[in-house]
């Protein structure tokens, strides 16, 4: 309030204390953690253990990629199984430490529609195809030839 009008002036309240306001900030100071994104065991256990998950799914896209070296469509399943897996356990594990990037349901989403195109298209891979869908070859045909 000045003293010299009785008014309060553009940032204060009428005690004297300064008003907060309802904009947003220019700079963002910080952010907040996703919903799971804390340790998946004690804080007192091991680095590994408290990041498990993630550490799974590390393990599965290496023995992957170590496999595709000898079969390329059976590494490539074991690639996209691993994401399926780490669909399942974003959606059923409540803390998963660093596997948790986003918003629960932005992760899962993610992991299943990138696990779910991989698994196709290492069914879909040449020679001899797993899976055959007729209307891509149409669609192959009518764009390029």
């Amino acid at each position: 309030m000045s003293a010299d009008t009785g008014r309060t002036g553009p940032g204060e309240e009428t005690d004297g204390t300064p008003r907060r306001s309802r904009r947003f900030p220019v700079f963002t100071r910080d952010t907040a953690p996703p919903e799971g994104g804390g340790r998946a065991a004690p804080g007192d256990a091991p680095a590994p253990a408290r990041q498990w998950p993630i550490l799974c799914l590390l393990a599965g896209m290496v023995t992957g990629l170590l496999v595709t070296l000898g079969s390329f469509r059976a590494g490539v399943l074991v690639i996209g199984a691993t994401l399926l897996a780490g669909a399942v356990l974003r959606w059923t594990v409540p803390s998963v430490g660093i596997l948790a990037v986003r918003s629960r349901f932005t992760d899962v989403v993610t992991y299943g529609v990138l696990g779910t195109v991989i698994v196709l298209l290492g069914m879909m891979a040449q020679p001899n195809p797993w899976l055959e869908l007729p209307f891509l070859e149409r669609i192959v045909h009518f764009t390029i030839r």
